[in-house]
């Protein structure tokens, strides 16, 4: 791992999926292979999704359903299906880090921490990632 890169990740908290039914998908990952939810299906009110995590070795992966169906996660499902949309990283002193990408002139969508299903997180936009939407959640409170 590079000792001066902006943001080192130490480990690759989960891959989220946006699914239209996470009951279903869940029973889906479990037939197919053997993965069981970690915990409860929860709700995410300011997020507008439900959220569960299933383990896969050291990492996870995480389901988000809509529960607004005019929401950011609707409208994602509706022009790209269900599919990936997000990565997850595990960074140490998030909020530091947010800080200092910021100064950096990264697009973030949090520029503090706040409370995830994963412990406390924060965005950066994809317009400033190639694409894609990281989420960083800061490794002493990231959920395992």
């Amino acid at each position: 791992m590079r000792q001066n890169a902006h943001c080192s990740a130490r480990h690759l908290n989960h891959v989220c999926i946006a699914v239209r039914d996470i009951e279903e998908t869940l029973k889906f990952y479990e037939e197919l292979f053997g993965l069981e939810v970690s915990g409860d299906i929860e709700n995410i009110t300011d997020q507008s999704v439900k959220a569960a995590l299933i383990r896969v070795g050291g990492s996870q992966l995480e389901l988000i359903e809509p529960t607004d169906p005019d929401g950011p996660i609707a409208k994602f499902i509706s022009d790209r299906g269900e599919a990936v949309h997000h990565l997850c990283f595990e960074v140490e002193n998030l909020d530091q880090k947010l800080e200092d990408l910021d100064g950096l002139g990264y697009r973030m969508i949090d520029k503090k921490s706040r409370e995830g299903l994963s412990g406390q997180i924060g965005f950066i936009h994809p317009k400033s990632t190639k694409g894609v939407l990281i989420e960083l959640v800061d490794q002493d409170t990231a959920r395992r």
